[in-house]
């Protein structure tokens, strides 16, 4: 088994497209409380290959040779996964509650590789 870094992003775009601004205080809040549980139970279905349980991303400060500064990104939020190949670790995020209850964009699903020389 490998491991793998999956990253959820939503942008403003993904935000705006979705009916989720469009929803009564009520309907959000219920909205909410599915996505939870359907979160959950998507945690505790692939609890095995769940190495890192990761969590939402806050704001972002990017560090380079120029100093630190606020930027923006995509990146809401994060897990790391076992699986045998990419494509197998792709696949647990089908219909991944993030975008198909919440108004999330995607997943971005990439391999953890060794330190070179380590």
């Amino acid at each position: 088994m490998k491991n793998f870094l999956a990253v959820y992003t939503g942008s403003p775009e993904a935000m705006e497209n979705s009916s989720w601004n469009a929803l009564s205080a009520p309907e959000r809040q219920e909205r909410e409380r599915v996505g939870v549980a359907a979160w959950q139970a998507w945690m505790q279905a692939h609890a095995e290959r769940i190495i890192v349980a990761g969590g939402p991303l806050g704001k972002t400060l990017r560090v380079s040779p120029t100093g630190v500064q606020p930027v923006r990104n995509n990146m809401t939020g994060y897990v790391v996964v076992a699986a045998e190949s990419h494509e197998d670790a792709a696949r647990l995020f089908e219909n991944h509650p993030h975008f198909a209850i919440f108004p999330g964009e995607g997943v971005e699903v990439m391999a953890c590789l060794p330190m070179p020389g380590m």
